[in-house]
Order: C-alpha cells, then sequence, then structure tokens
C-alpha cells in the first residue's frame, strides 16, 4: 500500500506541532500518553485504518489491564513505583510501536510484512514490555520497582506468558517472551531465537519503539537527572559493590553525571541498535507523516539542547517538573529517599 495521507491519521497534527508541545503528550502534540485510553483510541484507528477486516477486540482487554496492572488494581500486582519507567512511558512506547508497525507495512512488499496479529502481539508487548518493574504481593523483600532493574525483562516475559495464556493467545508465548528481550540488556541479540525474520522484524519494531519513545519525550532530560538516577541507584546500575575489594564502585555519580553521559550512549546506541541490530527501522513512521521524522527530529533537539547545558553548565535551562504517572502518591520523593538511604548503606563502614 502507498503512504498514507498524514490528514487521514492526524488531522490536527499541522495544527498542534506549531503549538506549545505539553508534557505528557506524544512526539505530534496530538495524543496524551499518560492516558490508556487515549492511546488505545489512537492505536485502534491506525490498525483500523491498516487492517480493517482483523479483529483487534482483545487489544481493548489489553489496554484496560494495563491501566489495572500500573494503578494497582491487578490481582497479585501492586502497582507502578518507578518513576522513569512509569505508566506514560510505556504508553509513549506503545504508540510509537503501533506507528511503526503501520508504516512498516505500508512502506514494504507484501512477503516483508508482519501482519495484523503479529502487529496486535507488538503492541501487547510494548503494553507490558516493564511489567517486570512492577512488585507482586509476594516481593516482600523489595521496597520499589527499580530494585529489579538488572531483571526486569526477563520478569515481564515471566508476565507476558501468564497473560497471553489467561488472553487465548498462548500460541504467541514463545515469540512474546523473546522479542521482549529486545527492549533491554539481560540478552545479547544474538541468544534471542526467533525461527522467523517476520517475528524478528516485530521485536526489532518493538525495540525501536522503546527507545525512540523516551529519547524523544519532552522532559527526557530532566527524567534522565531526577527520576533515572534514583532508578539506577536502587537497580545497582549507578553504585555497586565491587566483587573484589567489596568497595563501592560509582558508575554514575549524580544525576547530572547520567546527563553527562548521556550524548556518549544515545550515539551508541544510534549505532548498535536503531541503525544495528534493528537496521533503521525508525524510518517506517516517516510514511505516515509525509517523509518527516518527529521522533528522531525531537531526539536531535534534545541532544542537541543537551550539548548546549552541557558546554555553558547552564543547568537551570533544565527546570521542567513533569508530572510523574504512577500508582503511588509522591513516588519521586518517595524513590529520592529510597535512593539516599541505599547510598548511606553502600558507603556505610562494615
Amino acid at each position: 500500500m502507498g503512504a498514507i495521507r498524514l490528514r487521514a491519521l492526524h488531522p490536527s497534527f499541522r495544527t498542534h506541532q506549531m503549538q506549545h508541545r505539553r508534557n505528557d503528550y506524544d512526539v505530534t502534540n496530538t495524543v496524551q500518553v499518560s492516558s490508556p485510553d487515549a492511546v488505545r483510541r489512537a492505536v485502534r484507528e491506525l490498525y483500523a485504518t491498516t487492517w480493517p477486516y482483523f479483529d483487534f477486540s482483545r487489544l481493548d482487554s489489553a489496554f484496560a489491564d494495563f491501566a489495572r496492572l500500573f494503578k494497582g488494581d491487578y490481582p497479585g500486582y501492586l502497582g507502578c513505583d518507578t518513576v522513569y519507567h512509569d505508566t506514560q512511558h510505556s504508553l509513549d512506547g506503545t504508540l510509537a510501536a503501533a506507528r511503526l508497525c503501520v508504516g512498516h507495512d505500508r512502506s514494504h512488499r507484501t512477503e516483508q510484512q508482519i501482519g495484523p496479529e503479529r502487529a496486535m502481539l507488538c503492541v501487547v508487548c510494548a503494553l507490558f514490555h516493564d511489567s517486570g518493574y512492577i512488585r507482586t504481593t509476594t516481593d516482600d523483600t523489595v521496597r520499589n520497582g527499580a530494585e529489579m532493574t538488572r531483571n526486569h525483562v526477563s520478569r515481564s516475559a515471566q508476565f507476558l506468558a501468564g497473560y497471553l495464556r489467561n488472553i487465548n493467545y498462548a500460541e504467541w508465548i514463545p515469540i512474546a517472551t523473546q522479542i521482549v528481550h529486545f527492549t533491554g540488556y539481560e540478552m545479547r541479540f544474538d541468544q534471542i531465537h526467533l525461527d522467523s525474520p517476520l517475528d524478528r522484524t516485530t521485536g526489532h519494531l518493538l525495540g525501536t519503539a522503546d527507545l525512540i519513545a523516551q529519547m524523544s519525550d519532552r522532559c527526557y532530560l530532566e527524567k534522565c537527572r531526577d527520576r533515572l538516577y534514583p532508578e539506577f541507584i536502587l537497580g545497582g546500575i549507578a553504585v555497586a559493590k565491587d566483587a573484589t575489594t567489596g568497595q563501592p564502585k560509582v558508575m554514575y555519580s549524580s544525576g547530572l553525571d547520567v546527563l553527562r553521559q548521556t550524548p556518549r550512549f544515545v550515539d551508541s546506541i544510534h549505532r548498535s541498535h536503531l541503525d544495528g541490530e534493528f537496521g533503521g527501522l525508525y524510518r517506517c513512521v516517516e510514511v505516515l507523516f509525509n517523509g518527516q521524522n518527529p521522533y528522531m527530529n525531537a531526539i536531535e533537539r534534545n541532544m542537541e539542547y543537551l550539548q548546549e547545558v552541557l558546554q555553558s553548565e547552564r543547568w537551570p535551562m533544565l527546570r521542567r517538573d513533569p508530572p510523574c504517572f504512577a500508582s503511588e502518591k509522591n513516588p519521586v520523593q518517595n524513590i529520592r529517599s529510597l535512593a539516599l538511604d541505599r547510598l548511606k548503606n553502600l558507603w556505610a563502614k562494615p
């Protein structure tokens, strides 16, 4: 199929792109990515336009269950308490995944298209790709989901296996539990085993969406400094005990240090993931936006602004304080307190 007209998918895009972008809206400023229902409607519209004869009713259930899980209303789970990997993060990535799936099949030959069933699976996996951060009612020793950073993708795969079985989609469990690892770092790419090239493409679309959505977030820089850093502390990423000496080993000394290392991280991810394993699939959205790529444009703007901040060291330029969409009251203050406690314990003399 040829490129769809921009106005058909985003009737207000040209108006909204000229306005001030809102903190909890997507890169087009047209979809509120803190709202499961708003993202559900956008995804259903995209998919119904592309695959009009396919039944996507499972998506309605998936979005409803996602909302319950992250609010703390899902049986056996306590709700989202991570502040970087919050509800908005997953919904933003889900919308990007749907756009990539549609753009991919609209710009590829029939034999290369993933089709509606894989496209639906990709959205379900995007919704729950960070479910591994959410504590269960039996995680008695875990104070915050960020403490499970190192194995959260495997936990997400475990959740997906049970969830897909519950919604009578069990035949896709072997694929879902593999492709979700394209959103993390627990498995090397060559360890992710999939029989069909189309399944691997679906995983690449999922991994691409996760990356471009978060890096194009209007408040990406502030969230790295203020929210990702405490998650790194609790997850043992920022500071960890050296296995040989038993002394703390510092990888990130502060939120500002996270920002200082962000340009190198983004450049590395672009080479190894976006243009590497994922084969430049981020370009698939361009068929939906008249050849433009709002995600990559936003990432470029973020990096240009960050370079200006780093060169001038004018840290007050990063002054946004966006809302956090988690199940707790005061989630940012709570995780900062937990992070401080962990740092004190790490540096305490034996």
